[in-house]
């Protein structure tokens, strides 16, 4: 289609105006009808960019038109009508137009008109969505620190939502239950101003806990905007001595720390020995007990007392001193020698019953063979005898053995 001179063109747009203006008014609505313009909804974050496209299913070479909320025309057909340099042509087809909308403003929000010049004028709406992107979450309460066992009210506020954002509290990763949130509209504007309350009864481990703040808001991938502040309680000191060495010997140097963990640090140590005073050279310095030589008469149980301003608490440790000829070895090495010695003995024994064991065996072997030679000997010449008489005198050892003794002693 041929467009006319300036003068007009803006004529023919102004008249296709006022036709468009009766059509829309006259609420016209084609169903199954190829030449009824077809458009979608479309939602955007303040700043974005957004699409719109209009289409028909078939073309009569009618031109399509875009129109904004005030109805001024945006495009006809390929052809600029508003000077806004935001709204670029996109695509223009016989059968579709679409224009895009950059850097989109809450003004932008409204309802967007296609329409097709035909006799009589068709037209479809589209309505933009402009979502108010809210602002950073600020966080307040954290000014002092609390004392152990106090409460603390924290505010998080996120400005410039639309919709209402929603305001999360975490402690660490944990997720915790906040007052409901307060809505305020802004002033003519048309977002909102969303706040929360969050109170908690503080311990000492929540001293440097991280609480979060954070907005959960559908122009926001989850985690975009949140704040978070560390926790700071105050709390008196747990005590600990350290001593130098589990083996403290006599005449040797030795000392003592004692360890005060409290917010703030500890500022004030004081030393002393129960039931007694500290020996003449046992020497105090700050949060050390220093020995210059140690005693026996150094034993005993020494008491550690810190104040941090918040609070005070005292630890204690047993000192006793071994003598300096004990040689006490390591414990463990203890236990390992003792059991080398035992697995040393235990196989001495095995193998002195081993040779005991073969011994016996050897021993009774002789013992019998050497009874089975004994009767042997006993019987010879039996066989050959005619009486037992004989074979008596014949056999070794018998009577003619007693005679030949006799014999020889005569």
């Amino acid at each position: 289609m041929a467009f006319p001179s300036a003068p007009s063109a803006l004529w023919s747009v102004s008249v296709l105006t006022v036709l468009f203006t009766a059509a829309v008014h006259s609420n016209i609505v084609y169903d199954d009808d190829p030449l009824q313009p077809v458009t979608s909804d479309e939602t955007v974050s303040v700043g974005g960019t957004v699409t719109l496209t209009c289409r028909v299913a078939e073309s009569d070479n009618s031109s399509l038109q875009w129109s904004n909320t005030a109805q001024q025309t945006l495009y006809f057909g390929e052809k600029r009508a508003l000077r806004d340099n935001r709204i670029q042509l996109h695509r223009s087809t016989s059968t579709e137009l679409s224009i895009t909308i950059a850097d989109v403003q809450l003004s932008d929000e409204g309802e967007y008109t296609c329409s097709i010049f035909t006799m009589p004028v068709r037209t479809a709406r589209a309505t933009v969505t402009v979502l108010g992107v809210p602002g950073k979450p600020q966080i307040s309460g954290f000014e002092n620190a609390v004392p152990e066992g106090g409460k603390v009210t924290l505010t998080c506020i996120s400005t410039g939502s639309k919709p209402p954002a929603r305001l999360i509290w975490y402690r660490g990763d944990q997720e915790l239950e906040g007052r409901l949130d307060v809505v305020e509209p802004v002033p003519d504007d048309p977002t909102y101003n969303v706040s929360s309350e969050l109170t908690l009864e503080v311990s000492r481990s929540d001293d440097n806990a991280l609480i979060t703040c954070a907005v959960d808001h559908p122009s926001l991938a989850p985690g975009d905007k949140r704040s978070e502040q560390a926790l700071r309680v105050l709390y008196s000191p747990e005590v600990v001595i350290s001593p130098e060495n589990n083996l403290p010997r006599e005449g040797e140097k030795f000392f003592l720390q004692c360890l005060g963990n409290g917010n703030p640090e500890p500022t004030t140590y004081m030393w002393e020995k129960k039931d007694g005073e500290l020996p003449p050279l046992a020497k105090v310095d700050g949060a050390f007990l220093r020995f210059e030589m140690l005693n026996k008469s150094d034993n005993g149980v020494y008491l550690c007392q810190v104040d941090n301003g918040i609070g005070n608490n005292q630890g204690e440790y047993t000192l006793l001193v071994q003598d300096a000829a004990e040689n006490i070895a390591d414990p463990t090495a203890m236990l390992t020698s003792s059991g080398v010695d035992h697995a040393v003995i235990g196989g001495v024994v095995a193998v002195i019953v081993f040779i005991l064991l073969c011994l016996l065996i050897v021993l009774g072997r002789y013992l019998i063979r050497h009874k089975g030679t004994y009767l042997t000997h006993e019987a010879k010449g039996s066989d050959d005898a005619p009486d037992a008489d004989t074979a008596i005198i014949n056999a070794e050892g018998g009577h003619s053995g007693a005679e030949d003794k006799k014999e020889y002693f005569i």
